[in-house]
């Protein structure tokens, strides 16, 4: 992860009397590269004829694979902005200062005018418009709505869009070939993993599932008790976390990271586990594709041995969150809401670009956008060895990925249980020894229930 300092990140200013001045008189009817529109292009039909003006500021994260970074900052947003006679300011902060960065803006309400996470905010919903508007011109352009994004960022309850998804990452598991194939096995499957793990130890690469207080290990987490049959809450969005299933998880990692891990997993930060891998140390973690570019764009001695697969299969299955899911919304004191949301549509409409400078990181929320079938002719065009080693992600997103609060959307009161970390910390008590499972089971329950309670109180589940 790029820090905020990092100068390939600072934030920046497109000024769109300038652009004008360098371009020429035609400059506004230049397309974004690759996207094959120029001067008819308008957006959504909503805003065909309209032309935008003013300041358009958004704030979004410092992207794992720099090469989206540069294409979002040097070619997708100036060139709107000549397009639309829009100066677009994009500021870049480390993912980890979001959340606190997005709290400030809405108690001073003011800051930027769309804002962007990796995970839902239904917690915002009060503080933001409805993007239901948005999500119906993407859709008039490009087809339905993902159900994954879907039920990530809209309410039943309230019938709002809490947020615009305009892409989710698959979320794999990322291991070592060589070191695995030295021992002869494989992660197939989380038994697999836990019979593996002391042997991945004693020859030096233990494995890195984190249990920390940040996003990665609370996706992971997460997705394990989904392969044990546990889930925080039902289709009707009442709290069962409190179960033999969940018992089983907590058991069953800890043994791997008392047999196959080592202490750094309870420090981590989003980088850690990318950091254990780069290091050569670590034999396995649960990341997304940013883990294997990296190496390749470093020529790591090992890239070529970073293979990804699914989820491993437990008890119950194999199924996981997507790795992190890209959430903009609109507040509602934003100073430029239409530039705002033709922003954001034409982004979507138009996410084959991004999917492409992503390095194939961002799936688009709109299948439609970027179909499987062509993101499966682009990711086969691909030369890193293994040959191939990024087809699998298409089956990942397709047959094995849901939505945070699955099997129901995500609501606040999930939002809000995810945003404190509370599962991290309720396997990291268990892998610890402070607590036993079941102790660790029924204080996370207690703590989830008040927190469903309120938020049913405000009538937002």
């Amino acid at each position: 992860m790029a820090s905020s300092d990092d100068p390939s990140h600072r934030e920046g200013r497109y000024d769109r009397r300038e652009l004008l001045r360098r371009a020429g008189a035609g400059a506004v009817t230049v397309g974004v590269a690759g996207s094959g529109f120029g001067q008819a292009f308008y957006g959504p039909l909503r805003f065909k004829g309209r032309w935008l003006k003013g300041d358009l500021s958004l704030i979004t994260w410092a992207h794992f694979v720099p090469a989206f970074d540069d294409w979002l900052d040097k070619t997708w947003a100036p060139q709107w902005g000549q397009q639309n006679d829009v100066q677009v300011k994009v500021d870049h902060i480390n993912n980890t200062l979001l959340p606190a960065r997005a709290q400030a803006e809405v108690a001073a309400k003011s800051g930027h005018d769309i804002f962007f996470d990796l995970a839902p905010r239904p917690q915002y919903e009060d503080n933001v418009i409805n993007h239901n508007e948005i999500v119906q011109q993407v859709q008039h352009k490009v087809g339905k709505i993902g159900r994954i994004a879907h039920k990530a960022t809209y309410n039943p309850k309230t019938k709002k869009y809490f947020a615009f998804s305009d892409n989710y990452v698959p979320d794999p598991v990322v291991w070592r070939h060589d070191i695995w194939n030295g021992i002869g096995m494989s992660p197939n499957t989380w038994d697999s993993v836990r019979r593996a793990a002391p042997k991945l130890k004693g020859v030096g690469h233990p494995l890195g599932i984190g249990q920390s207080a940040e996003l990665d290990s609370n996706m992971a987490l997460c997705s394990f008790l989904m392969c044990f049959g546990s889930f925080v809450q039902n289709a009707h969005h009442q709290v069962t976390i409190k179960n033999k299933h969940t018992v089983e998880a907590l058991k069953f990692m800890a043994d791997i990271y008392q047999r196959g891990e080592t202490d750094e997993i309870f420090g981590w930060d989003p980088s850690g586990n990318n950091n254990f891998l780069y290091s050569g140390k670590g034999s396995m973690i649960f990341n997304a594709i940013s883990a294997t570019r990296t190496p390749e764009d470093r020529g790591l001695p090992f890239a070529n041995d970073l293979w990804i697969w699914p989820i491993p299969k437990g008890p119950h299955g194999r199924l996981g969150y997507q790795h992190v899911m890209g959430c903009w919304w609109i507040w509602k004191f934003a100073a430029n809401k239409a530039a705002a949301k033709k922003f954001l549509a034409d982004l979507e409409i138009h996410y084959k670009d991004a999917f492409l400078a992503s390095k194939f990181y961002n799936f688009p929320s709109f299948p439609g956008a970027f179909s499987f079938k062509q993101i499966r002719k682009a990711v086969a065009q691909d030369k890193h060895r293994p040959l191939g080693k990024y087809g699998v992600l298409t089956t990942i997103a397709q047959r094995y990925t849901t939505n945070p609060g699955h099997p129901g959307y995500a609501n606040a009161a999930f939002g809000e249980m995810f945003s404190k970390f509370m599962i991290p910390q309720m396997f990291a008590q268990v892998s610890q020894k402070k607590m036993t499972a079941q102790d660790a089971v029924n204080a996370a329950d207690r703590e989830i229930r008040g927190i469903y309670t309120k938020w049913r109180k405000l009538g937002k589940i």
